[in-house]
C-alpha cells in the first residue's frame, strides 16, 4: 500500500503519510473544492467552509441504501500547507478526533500528505484500526490520485 499508517504501541494517535505524483496546489485542492471531494470520497458534501472556524459535513450512502454522516469543525486553513480540523461520525460511539493535515511539496510535480490523527483514547484509536482502515485510506488516496490526474 502506498498509504503508511504508522501506530505506536500504547498511543492516542497515529500518523499517515503518502506521497502523490501530483503537485502540492493539486494535491491541496483535492481537499478543498468540494466537487472533487465528492468524487475521491465517494460522498455528498453538504457543506464545506474552508476557513479558521469553517465547518464540513459529508454524508454517504454505503451499499444497502443507509445513510451515515460525517461533520467536523475546521481549526485552521492554509492553502497548499495546512488544515487542522475535527472528524466525527454522526451515531458512532467513537467521538470526535483532531486531524493535523500537512501538504508538503517534494517536487514541482509530487508531494507529500502528512496526517497526525489524534483520538481520545488508545481504546477508541483501536478500535477505529480494528476496521479495514489502513484498506480504506489507502483506497481513497488512490482514488484522489487518479481523479486529480484526470482533471490535468
Amino acid at each position: 500500500m502506498k498509504t503508511k499508517v504508522h501506530v505506536e504501541e500504547g498511543r492516542q494517535e497515529l500518523l499517515i503519510t503518502r506521497d502523490f505524483d501530483l503537485s502540492v496546489g493539486l494535491l491541496f485542492k483535492a481537499y478543498e473544492d468540494p466537487k472533487i471531494v465528492e468524487q475521491w470520497m465517494d460522498t455528498k458534501v453538504v457543506k464545506l467552509e474552508n476557513k479558521k472556524h469553517g465547518s464540513w459535513q459529508f454524508i454517504t450512502t454505503d451499499p444497502m441504501g443507509n445513510k451515515h454522516g460525517f461533520n467536523g469543525t475546521i481549526h485552521e486553513f492554509i492553502p497548499n500547507q495546512k488544515i487542522i480540523r475535527t472528524f466525527e461520525m454522526e451515531n458512532a460511539d467513537f467521538g470526535p478526533q483532531l486531524e493535523f493535515l500537512e501538504f508538503e511539496p517534494l517536487t514541482d510535480e509530487t508531494s507529500r500528505l502528512s496526517m497526525h490523527v489524534i483520538y481520545r483514547s488508545v481504546k477508541i484509536r483501536d478500535q477505529i484500526l480494528k476496521l479495514p482502515f489502513r484498506q480504506g485510506v489507502n483506497m481513497a488516496h488512490n482514488r484522489l490520485e487518479e481523479i486529480v490526474k484526470q482533471l490535468t
